[in-house]
């Protein structure tokens, strides 16, 4: 009974096996659509993945150029004398964004740059010896506002038409050519002379009665 059973199933099992492998060399895959793309696993960008394998990026080699020098200069002010004549000249420098500070003619600005020349509205620097390294110039002045003044208009003129407020009227007993307003002063009435004293000039003497 066992030795059946046994033989049944190692039957079984090489008919389920024939039928697997029958499938599957008889299926056909499916064909791929022809919009669809390839799947790539990226992790990071490919500069990263380079600089950490130790490639250098590209680009690396050309290092940006420095600044000018004279870039680090700002000029504030120039007092120069006049063209032919013979005089002290300071200019004020600012250095890398710090206070303005006075540098006379030939002083020193900063480590090994010194002021060289002078005009009304330029400085020149550079080393002691050599040609001048760069020239720094004062910003231009904005210009000067201009206008036109109102015309001034006759004394008196227009007061009817342009509704002017006209002169005041004269007060009866005014002074002519007295401020408006003011009344001259009245005579003041001669007192009567008392009895026994003179009588006053140009009158006549009075009587007791």
């Amino acid at each position: 009974m066992l030795a059946r059973l046994f033989t049944f199933a190692l039957w079984g099992l090489a008919a389920a096996s024939v039928v697997f492998w029958g499938m599957r060399l008889s299926a056909s895959p499916l064909p791929v659509p022809p919009q669809a793309a390839p799947v790539t696993a990226q992790l990071g960008s490919q500069a990263a993945v380079q600089r950490m394998l130790g490639a250098a990026p590209e680009g690396a080699g050309a290092a940006a150029a420095p600044p000018p020098e004279s870039a680090r200069f700002k000029l504030v002010g120039v007092m120069a004398p006049r063209e032919g004549a013979e005089g002290p000249g300071v200019a004020l420098v600012s250095v890398d964004g710090k206070p303005a500070r006075a540098v006379a003619l030939g002083g020193v600005v900063e480590g090994e740059i010194v002021l060289r020349g002078l005009t009304h509205r330029s400085a020149s620097f550079g080393r002691p010896e050599g040609a001048v390294a760069f020239t720094l110039e004062l910003p231009e002045l904005p210009p000067a506002r201009t206008g036109t003044l109102p015309a001034a208009e006759a004394p008196g003129a227009g007061s009817a038409a342009t509704g002017a407020p006209s002169a005041p009227a004269a007060t009866p007993g005014a002074v002519p050519g007295a401020v408006p307003g003011t009344v001259a002063p009245q005579p003041v009435p001669a007192r009567p002379p008392r009895y026994g004293e003179p009588p006053a000039p140009g009158g006549s003497p009075q009587t007791p009665q």
